[in-house]
């Protein structure tokens, strides 16, 4: 059983920390557009600009990152970029309490936050694979996965009373809070980490910025995966903002009913990521990437026909519980394979490489969104994402490459 495999005391404390940072960022799910719809009255460009600029710099800032993450104990990187989120953060409700918030204080932000994400992500995949057996490895994405749809299944509810109550910045609080506890709770696994020793002049060149790159480029199964999870994270994330605008200004949903929109479907993430190591050794890991990988791109487009009142929100939440759940079963299962696929000095430049990747494509399909939403309207926009995502499975890997390397799971099966 998924849920039930024993994986450690180290593995415990790193996941108790992921798990106060999740729910910190459930809370605050969406905080930033909120906050410039609300407070600064942004309209759909300025809105896709502020998710679009932040993961653009972040990531251009990530590059150099990666090798310095590489050849570093992991653990304390994790804790310094937890730190730094927390004091970008905390600045929000300190500028807000003065009258001095601003919306390129939101850009900054937003770029610094991005930027220690992906180094943090990076680090932590490295971590992983060192901390678990490889055969546990699914296991662990798994509940981690599970742990990040829960926190979106309780946050956003929260977060929107939470802004009733306490007024627009109150989930930023509780988020930037967040990443100081989850830096106590990685302080608190003492057991010491070996430093990495790289070999030669592997560190100072100037190629070590590239390698993670060439790593997936040169793996038929992790490119065609890398390319098709780009043109998806960017199309679906790109939605984001677009929907913030058509919901909260142009249909006149309250700040609890956009959190709710989001947080009912999440639990259907629990589903999707208990499931994941029964569907691989059932069906094999070739077949979830493909017939997965399609499921989770065709409810998009409903998003164009939501309206205002109870219909316009169930539609929104049968939607994404649709897309959670397919996400929520892939997802793991691809972390999985990245990291089996990634000799251990590669990890965290492989990771980095791919959250770059990841990210740029967000803030391009977001930028092109708030673009076209501004000349047509948010809802011509949606209909335009939804329509486009329905290439993306044709980069899906055709043939059983996926199936190569890596240990097998009970059954047989790769």
């Amino acid at each position: 059983m998924v849920g039930r495999r024993p994986l450690g005391r180290r593995f415990g404390w790193l996941w108790a920390a992921y798990a106060v940072s999740a729910y910190g960022s459930g809370l605050g799910f969406g905080a930033l557009p909120l906050i410039a719809v609300l407070v600064l009255r942004a309209g759909p460009a300025e809105v896709s600009a502020l998710s679009a600029v932040g993961p653009a710099v972040g990531a251009l800032i990530a590059v150099p990152l990666a090798p310095w993450v590489e050849f570093r104990r992991k653990r304390p990187v994790m804790i310094a970029m937890d730190l730094t989120r927390f004091a970008a953060m905390a600045t929000i409700p300190v500028a807000y309490a003065f009258g001095r918030l601003g919306f390129v204080q939101l850009l900054v932000i937003s770029v610094v936050v991005a930027a220690a994400k992906i180094a943090f992500n990076a680090a932590g995949g490295a971590y992983l694979k060192a901390l678990v057996r490889p055969e546990d490895l699914l296991t662990a994405n798994a509940r981690l996965e599970s742990t990040n749809w829960s926190s979106l299944a309780v946050g956003p509810p929260l977060g929107g009373a939470a802004i009733g109550l306490f007024g627009p910045v109150a989930t930023v609080v509780a988020d930037a809070l967040s990443h100081l506890l989850s830096a106590l709770g990685l302080a608190a696994i003492r057991d010491r980490e070996e430093a990495p020793r790289p070999t030669g002049k592997s560190q100072a060149r100037a190629g070590a910025l590239l390698d993670g790159w060439r790593h997936i480029m040169g793996d038929p199964g992790l490119r065609a995966l890398y390319l098709n999870n780009m043109l998806v994270s960017g199309l679906i994330m790109a939605t984001e903002p677009l929907l913030a605008v058509l919901l909260l200004r142009r249909l006149g949903f309250s700040p609890w009913e956009y959190g709710l929109a989001f947080a009912v479907p999440c639990a259907g993430g629990l589903i999707g990521s208990r499931l994941a190591r029964r569907v691989v050794a059932r069906h094999g890991r070739h077949r979830v990437f493909r017939t997965v990988g399609t499921l989770r791109v065709i409810w998009l487009i409903g998003l164009a026909f939501v309206r205002p009142g109870v219909v316009g929100l169930v539609t929104v939440m049968a939607v994404e519980l649709a897309i959670v759940i397919s996400m929520s079963l892939y997802t793991p299962v691809l972390a999985t394979y990245r990291l089996e696929r990634t000799p251990q000095h590669l990890v965290a430049r492989t990771l980095t490489a791919w959250s770059i990747g990841q990210q740029a494509s967000i803030a391009v399909c977001t930028a092109l969104g708030g673009l076209f939403a501004g000349v047509t309207s948010p809802r011509t926009a949606l209909t335009a994402a939804g329509l486009l995502i329905l290439a993306t499975p044709l980069l899906l890997p055709r043939h059983h490459r996926t199936a190569r390397r890596g240990p097998e799971l009970p059954g047989g099966r790769p």
